[in-house]
């Protein structure tokens, strides 16, 4: 157990995503909207209750690119939990701002089990909080570290399984409401931005470094 604990160590950092949670429960319990979401694309946008298999699957999906990276590699686990922790201060901080909400939620009269895990959801999460949507940031977090990672690249259909999971988790947080196509779009922005700067910038750096040494080398 202790060289358990000792090898494995760098998971107890995924602890300082806490106080980011418990910001985030403050928000829920204290903001009041000033503001509300909405773009007339989200009319045009139908209302699908299986997509809320999806939806929750996503507190799945995080969970495992944490545990997977973590137990793979360090490097790609503390990129992930950057990403994230970024993320959530940041979305947060927009979120107390910018206190807002949305009206796209439809009422329920389905009595089928996606339905009804709809009308849970609604009843246990407020409909304030939602742009950017984390939803679609950390589901980019997640892909982002499990593509990059050497293991996970040895798994066949493993990146198409992720980047499939990604684009049917950003999906259904419109088709069942909980976000408005302006919340989607503007998490794409901040992780496509986050990406940057987490991989794309350092990774050129330390291919520029690699040629300087190389020709100097030479």
């Amino acid at each position: 157990m202790k060289s358990f604990i000792k090898t494995y160590k760098h998971f107890f950092w995924t602890l300082l995503l806490l106080p980011l949670l418990f910001w985030f429960k403050y928000l829920e319990a204290t903001n009041i909207p000033k503001f509300i979401i909405y773009s007339p694309l989200d009319d045009l946008i139908p209302f699908i209750p299986i997509f809320v298999i999806p939806y929750l699957l996503w507190f799945f999906y995080v969970a495992f690119g944490l545990i997977y990276t973590g137990l793979h590699s360090k490097k790609d686990f503390y990129r992930m939990l950057t990403f994230m922790g970024i993320a959530m201060a940041f979305s947060y901080t927009i979120y107390a701002i910018f206190p807002h909400g949305q009206n796209l939620r439809p009422v329920i009269t389905g009595s089928d089990p996606f339905s009804l895990l709809i009308k849970h959801i609604y009843e246990t999460d407020t409909s304030t909080n939602v742009c950017p949507s984390l939803h679609v940031i950390n589901s980019i977090a997640t892909h982002s570290a499990l593509r990059h990672s050497e293991a996970f690249s040895k798994i066949k259909y493993g990146k198409l399984a992720s980047g499939l999971m990604l684009v049917f988790i950003c999906m259904s947080t419109v088709l069942i409401k909980q976000h408005s196509i302006i919340d989607v779009a503007a998490g794409l922005v901040t992780g496509l931005v986050l990406y940057m700067f987490i991989y794309v910038i350092p990774e050129l750096k330390e291919r520029k470094s690699y040629k300087k040494d190389f020709s100097t080398f030479m």
